[in-house]
């Protein structure tokens, strides 16, 4: 039960990125600058998050953190991106998103 615990923390984590990211990327396409609230809530979610990473650490090993971050923030930029800013999906895309799953599945393991 740990290791689930684990994962989904570091979800969590990567949601609260994401959404730090919209803001970014909101901010980007309004041409407005570093100092602008957009970016300002973009930042502090990035610290934010910084706390369910540390948690998450605590049920699961570092690399298997760094492969569960890796997948979940790709597969969640890529549906914003697809979802809200209308970009596309590459056959690449599909492929890499794949790779990333396989990956997961050979990291994860339980304690």
């Amino acid at each position: 039960m740990t290791v689930f615990w684990g994962y989904f923390l570091c979800a969590m984590a990567t949601c609260v990125i994401i959404a730090g990211d919209y803001y970014f990327k909101l901010a980007v396409e309004e041409g407005q600058g570093l100092v602008s609230p957009k970016v300002l809530l973009g930042c502090a979610l990035y610290a934010a998050s910084a706390g369910l990473w540390f948690v998450s650490m605590r049920f699961i090993s570092l690399a298997q953190v760094g492969v569960a971050a890796s997948i979940f923030t790709l597969l969640a930029l890529t549906a914003l991106g697809h979802v809200f800013f209308e970009e596309r999906i590459a056959h690449r895309d599909v492929i890499g998103i794949t790779l990333a799953i396989g990956a997961v599945l050979v990291m994860a393991r339980t304690a």
